[in-house]
């Protein structure tokens, strides 16, 4: 169990070198998370900033009248 075999040392090698190599895979992976993120947050804040207060002129009633001449007889 303990012995480590040439299968499992190349397969750590390639585990290593696609976390750590190839011009910085994962930092870059990372940072195009990050501007995602931060657009998002920055796309919140601009619907936050747009909407304004609503005053009574604006509201519209849509609740149904009821009919109060029905008669039941």
């Amino acid at each position: 169990m303990g012995a480590v075999g040439p299968l499992q040392l190349v397969l750590i090698a390639v585990v290593a070198l696609l976390l750590f190599g190839g011009r910085g895979r994962i930092s870059s992976i990372m940072g195009d998370m990050a501007k995602g993120i931060r657009s998002f947050r920055t796309g919140l804040r601009d619907d936050e900033a747009g909407k304004k207060a609503v005053s009574d002129d604006d509201m519209v009633n849509i609740t149904p009248e009821t009919e109060k001449s029905k008669t039941t007889d």
